[in-house]
This record gives structure tokens, sequence and C-alpha cells, in this order.
């Protein structure tokens, strides 16, 4: 919301916009490892606990794989996001 009133008041206030929006892609960045090593620990768990046979592993790991991979989709979005709002605010200066 920063970004986009600074955009149309003040280029001061929308560059302090991206820079508050550069803390969620480096959180997000920062995720990845944390969700797929969980991940990895979650199906170690299953196993090791019995919860799971052997047939339903298969099941379990692209489950999980797919949530872990959500992490990745967010994170590559807020990475193009800050990029798009980067690129708009230095817009072209063919002026």
């Amino acid at each position: 919301m920063m970004f986009m009133a600074g955009f149309f008041i003040s280029p001061t206030l929308a560059w302090i916009g991206v820079l508050l929006f550069s803390l969620t892609v480096v959180f997000a960045l920062v995720t990845l490892p944390v969700e797929f090593d969980a991940s990895s620990r979650a199906k170690k768990l299953l196993s090791a606990q019995g919860i799971v046979i052997a047939n339903e592993m298969v099941g379990v790991n692209t489950a999980l794989n797919a949530a872990a991979l959500t992490y990745v989709a967010a994170a590559i979005q807020a990475v193009g996001q800050l990029l798009y709002y980067v690129v708009l605010l230095t817009g072209n200066s063919d002026e």
C-alpha cells in the first residue's frame, strides 16, 4: 500500500515501500530451506514412527514435495513483484 500511495504522491515514499516489500522477499527466501528441512524431517518421522507404511510413502513424498514447492512459487512471485516495482519506479527515461 505504501508503494502505491508513494507512486502517486512521492517517489521517495514509493522507494520506502519497495524497501519494506524487499523485507518480505528476504523472508520468503529465508523460509525456503526451513520448509524443505521440515518436509524432510516429517517424512523421516512418519516412516520411523510407523504412521505410514512403505507403499504409502510415495503419496506422502508427493504431498510433502508439493507443499514445499508452494514456498518456492511464493518466493519466485515475491522476487518478480519486487523487480516489477523497481522497474515501474525507474521507468523508461527516454525523455
